[in-house]
């Protein structure tokens, strides 16, 4: 096999092998920007319900105390008012959710599912767990969730929660009495949960991908396969071929330059 041939042999495979490299870590640093920013967006629904719930706390609910003597108001429960606000939002985005999933709810709808169980049993088991972040398949798509541990810190919530003789009477003539109670100080009793859909970030980092790979091949290689080409018909006179970068588009030039200095001696000493 002449020694032209075979100097086309090593740079293929050291071109493809460079590619390969090449492509491998941009496809993983887009996936990891995509997760970043589904993770960035639900914490950020995270921290608007949790000044939702704030508001309430401190401004709403006061307000209508008056009121609460005559008929129980969920408006104001910080937990419904955050849940109230987020189905607002659902209207123009019904493929992100946020639930204050509860194992044992005064409002039937924050019952927690078999999934949200096994979430807030997590963190009863390991009560210094400050959040948990994992995906799962659902019949719209898969979807990234965050979820956060609701402990009772607050004495105030044990007054509607500890027992239904303390409860307010309102309540439970709302309600009923067979849930929502038994609560303790410091014990978890629910997670909030805010999934977000994994399919929009991931497909724009793929169409990015995409995007990267042709530009990365189209501009540097195309110029170095001409000088690669007049190397394979004997032309010795090309000069190296430089690149800027530091990625793998440099390595691979660096190897077609020491192969050409290599071929250069190997004609020479076939000349003596």
């Amino acid at each position: 096999m002449k020694l032209i041939i075979k100097f086309n042999l090593v740079f293929i495979s050291v071109f493809l092998i460079g590619l390969g490299i090449a492509a491998y870590v941009a496809d993983t640093l887009l996936q990891q920007n995509a997760r970043a920013e589904m993770q960035h967006s639900a914490r950020l629904i995270m921290e608007t319900a949790l000044a939702t719930r704030g508001y309430t706390s401190s401004q709403v609910g006061p307000l209508l105390q008056t009121q609460m003597k005559y008929g129980f108001l969920p408006q104001s429960v910080p937990a419904y008012s955050a849940a109230e606000v987020f189905n607002g939002l659902r209207k123009k985005f019904p493929e992100y959710s946020y639930k204050e999933a509860t194992l044992n709810p005064t409002n039937p709808r924050n019952r927690a599912v078999d999934w949200e169980t096994d979430v807030v049993n997590q963190f009863r088991n390991n009560t210094e767990s400050s959040e948990i972040i994992g995906e799962r398949d659902t019949p719209a798509g898969r979807l990234l969730y965050i979820a956060r541990p609701i402990q009772i810190r607050d004495g105030a919530c044990l007054a509607c929660h500890s027992t239904v003789d303390a409860a307010p009477k309102t309540l439970v003539d709302r309600y009923g009495p067979a849930n929502g109670f038994g609560w303790k100080m410091n014990e978890i009793i629910g997670a909030q949960v805010v999934s977000v859909p994994t399919d929009v970030p991931t497909q724009r980092a793929r169409t990015a991908f995409r995007t990267f790979r042709l530009s990365m091949v189209i501009m540097p290689v195309s110029r170095l396969a001409r000088l690669a080409d007049q190397v394979s018909i004997g032309n010795m006179d090309v000069p190296d071929f430089h690149v800027r970068s530091r990625d793998e588009i440099r390595m691979l030039a660096d190897s077609f330059n020491r192969m050409k200095k290599s071929v250069v001696q190997a004609m020479k000493m076939l000349d003596e």
